[in-house]
């Protein structure tokens, strides 16, 4: 029987500095399980984030309710307050309110007071994004002052969901008024939590005598960690996604979470309707072209023979994994050629650096052979129809005649003048841009001191793709979920990772994925029944133990995918989709409804029927 959800008469405000305004994956967290809280609250739900120029491109207006909500907009109005009303063009189309904190930051010294005396929050020399964030929060904080005034909204809960740092200021706020709210804080992973694990190699063993204040002083983070702190203990329930953030979250915050909010996806956007191998195949062969551009004109190989990894997210060298990505490929490259392997694996690292513009070379030989295809396309053409009208008039004679007959000089030149154009003695480049500083970026050191540099015996051959890949990028010229079908394995062996949602990305658009027990999503998986090899993921062991010992599992994993057969991986790719259905919101959305009803104190409330 099909799931259904119960209608809620409660009413919901979800604040984020991410509503409309796309910056990191908790836009992807608000916009996906959209469907499923649209659902459960229909109208009773709104959306709450900063106005910023991304979202215009989001955002339609429309005209404010005959309502307690439309009254409190048009008050701040009146007081200078510029407030944007109307529906998130997202599916679901929340009702969104959007304010502009730009003009704020003359309007906050009075807040800034007593974000300090109350709250704890030193204020007084702070970064351009927290001080964008407190004026944010001054008139978050105002519209839910004015709205408290108005006795008829309240004649059943009023939640409102806050998301990390960004949104946390009015928390304080909020409870020591005594304002009629229910509320919620999640953190998705703590801001002094994510400098301390990409700086501290030990962070793990080190994070229980970690002194807060002296390493957010460190890190010149010290008001936007108060901010979060703050936030956490102000909130009716704290919240975070996985279990490996409880003990972090003690530490740095100091409160315990109430409750786990996994992420989850909405897995209908992904879904191939069983046409997983297909989408595969085809998508394969966009690849195919590029690798014939970029690899071809120094050496080839053979590309039915040939697999594909990746790796993707921000460049956090260590804490995304990229350290033992690197570590388990030159392992990997190795025991390859000691087995005699014909087996070519080619990894991309797609992340994001700052860059002064696309090798020439790459795009050169991008462009040639392109050249090439065009030359080929057009002899194959030409010599169909001369072949055409040779049979056509000799039909008494049954053997072919020479094809290289019907070839013109002129287009033999062509051909020759391409090729030779194309040739080249100098080794495929590792990365495809000119990345600023080069000389200090971890991945092409990596490859420089190791020889993974793409030599033509190395099993395994490095792409770094230094740029998100879309559309209009001239090297694939593809999306980026169409890249990952295309691929065969997704590699995420994080070791800071509080959820990771690009492994279930990758599970979701049919491709195996490697993840780690240090990430929320692995650690999850791990207490799925259903969740192994035979289903397209591995979780890596890293937790207490040490670097090496698990760059050697990764790479006796990549050995035993590298050589297994091509039925065997297609089992796991139809597996791996199929077991992504296991973090659909539908789903993992009641984590966020039982939440809810413990903070209305509602009991044994059945949301899903």
């Amino acid at each position: 029987m099909s799931k259904t959800l119960i209608k809620d008469s409660r009413k919901l405000f979800e604040v984020s500095w991410e509503v409309c305004n796309q910056m990191g994956g908790i836009y992807t967290v608000i916009r996906s399980k959209m469907p499923s809280v649209s659902e459960y609250f229909g109208k009773n739900y709104n959306a709450i984030g900063p106005w910023t120029e991304k979202a215009k491109a989001e955002f339609e207006y429309e005209d404010l309710p005959d309502d307690e909500i439309g009254q409190t907009i048009r008050e701040m109005w009146d007081e200078g307050f510029d407030v944007h009303y109307g529906t998130w063009l997202i599916t679901g189309k929340p009702k969104t309110i959007l304010f502009n904190a730009s003009p704020l930051a003359s309007r906050t010294g009075d807040f800034k007071y007593f974000l300090w005396r109350d709250a704890g929050v030193d204020s007084g020399n702070i970064s351009p994004l927290a001080n964008d964030v407190i004026s944010f929060g001054y008139a978050v904080y105002i519209f839910f002052k004015k709205l408290a005034e108005k006795k008829e909204f309240f004649d059943s809960s009023v939640m409102i969901q806050f998301h990390e740092w960004m949104a946390g200021i009015p928390l304080p706020f909020i409870r020591a008024e005594k304002m009629p709210y229910k509320t919620v804080f999640t953190t998705h992973a703590t801001l002094l939590g994510r400098y301390l694990a990409f700086n501290d190699p030990n962070y793990y063993s080190r994070l229980p005598y970690i002194d807060w204040h002296k390493e957010a002083v460190y890190f010149n983070i010290l008001a936007e960690t108060q901010i979060e702190r703050a936030a956490a203990a102000a909130a009716d329930s704290f919240t975070t996604v996985s279990r490996v953030m409880h003990d972090e979250c003690s530490q740095l915050l100091g409160r315990n979470p109430d409750h786990i909010t996994p992420n989850g996806l909405n897995i209908n956007k992904f879904s191939s309707f069983y046409k997983v191998e297909i989408l595969h195949q085809d998508l394969k062969t966009k690849i195919h072209q590029f690798i014939r551009g970029h690899f071809f004109g120094s050496y080839s190989f053979d590309l039915s023979r040939t697999l594909y990894f990746f790796t993707s997210g921000r460049y956090e060298y260590k804490n995304k994994g990229f350290d033992m990505t690197l570590e388990a490929l030159a392992r990997l490259n190795h025991k390859l050629k000691m087995i005699g392997s014909d087996i070519t694996v080619v990894m991309f690292f797609i992340t994001n650096r700052p860059c002064y513009s696309i090798n020439p070379a790459v795009l050169n030989s991008r462009g040639v052979m392109e050249e090439l295809r065009k030359n080929s396309e057009s002899i194959g053409h030409d010599v169909g129809e001369k072949l055409f009208n040779y049979l056509s008039s000799h039909a008494g004679q049954n053997d072919l005649p020479d094809i290289n007959s019907f070839v013109s000089e002129t287009m033999r030149f062509r051909v020759k003048r391409t090729l030779q154009t194309w040739k080249t003695n100098t080794l495929p480049p590792v990365v495809t841009h000119n990345i600023v500083d080069d000389y200090k970026d971890e991945i092409l050191n990596f490859v420089r001191t190791s020889g993974l540099i793409n030599k033509k015996e190395d099993r395994v051959k490095i792409v770094y793709h230094p740029s998100f890949i879309s559309p209009d990028n001239p090297l694939f010229g593809m999306e980026y979920s169409e890249f990952v079908r295309g691929c065969h394995l997704g590699v995420f062996p994080s070791y800071y990772e509080p959820w990771g949602y690009t492994p279930c990305e990758s599970l979701a658009s049919g491709v195996p994925a490697v993840t780690s027990d240090l990430a929320g999503f692995g650690d999850y998986v791990e207490n799925l029944t259903s969740g192994d090899e035979s289903r397209g993921i591995k979780v890596l062991h890293r937790r207490g133990r040490s670097f090496d010992s698990a760059a050697e599992d990764l790479s006796n994993f990549m050995l035993r995918f590298a050589t297994s057969t091509s039925r065997e991986r297609i089992m796991m790719r139809t597996g791996a989709e199929d077991f992504s259905a296991e973090f659909d919101w539908k789903n993992l959305i009641r984590y966020y409804f039982d939440t809810y009803d413990f903070i209305c104190g509602v009991k044994n409330k059945k949301t899903i029927v």
